[in-house]
């Protein structure tokens, strides 16, 4: 997909013809409101449906120690903003030592090595929960560019230079490429849109993706229901 037809789907946001093209020195003013606004929302999140995540969150730990009971966490070494590494947290889906034997690899659209808990977690993106405590440490935030594993980023560095781009600003939890695009997206159609986002970032614009990404959650689980 060319970049107009990107910029069509996203709204109508201007892009400019490099990743990079967003300044430096412009990104954290844009996005000074960021720290406010994603403890606004967690904070208020957590207030009103503090029962319903505490539930969710026993009852997804239980079945994944119920099925083979291996740990239920997982931490996974991200690169974070400037390319700072971080530990990012997520509920497990795949097997214990599921890279053991291949190393960093991607995840394939219907993933062999994840547990049957894990394979409806990845599908409804309920791993992604624990990534919260990422944000309430700074090192995440609700809306950016999804952070990407170092050896794979290094893999997509030496096709795609300009993919560091990206690094800009705090990676996130949901982003534009996450609400537009497929999971499975090639790393140079995602970084078009995580340029669009870093370009084009505000409290109004992270309320829709929230939303939006939210609702591509919602619409396939509703109709499996």
């Amino acid at each position: 997909m060319n970049a107009g037809a990107v910029r069509r789907r996203a709204g109508a946001w201007p892009v400019s013809q490099k990743a990079g093209g967003a300044s430096r020195r412009e990104t954290p003013v844009r996005g000074a409101y960021k720290r406010a606004f994603d403890l606004t929302v967690l904070g208020c999140a957590g207030v009103a449906l503090a029962p319903v995540w505490a539930l969710l969150c026993a009852a997804i730990a239980c079945a994944i120690r119920l099925e083979d009971g291996g740990p239920v966490l997982y931490r996974q070494r991200r690169l974070g903003h400037g390319g700072v590494p971080f530990a990012m947290w997520k509920f497990r889906t795949m097997a214990v030592d599921a890279e053991a034997a291949t190393g960093p690899v991607w995840a394939a659209p219907h993933e062999p090595r994840a547990t049957r808990t894990g394979a409806v977690l990845r599908r409804l993106h309920l791993d992604e929960l624990p990534q919260a405590v990422n944000v309430l440490l700074g090192q995440m935030s609700l809306v950016g560019p999804r952070p990407e594993r170092p050896a794979l980023a290094a893999r997509i560095g030496r096709v795609t230079p300009e993919f560091d781009g990206r690094l800009r600003v705090r990676p996130g939890i949901a982003g534009l490429a996450q609400a537009r695009a497929p999971y499975h997206c090639p790393p140079r159609r995602k970084l078009r849109y995580d340029t669009l986002y870093i370009e084009r970032m505000s409290p109004w614009l992270d309320a829709k993706l929230l939303l939006a990404c939210a609702g591509k959650v919602l619409r396939p689980a509703a109709r499996r229901a």
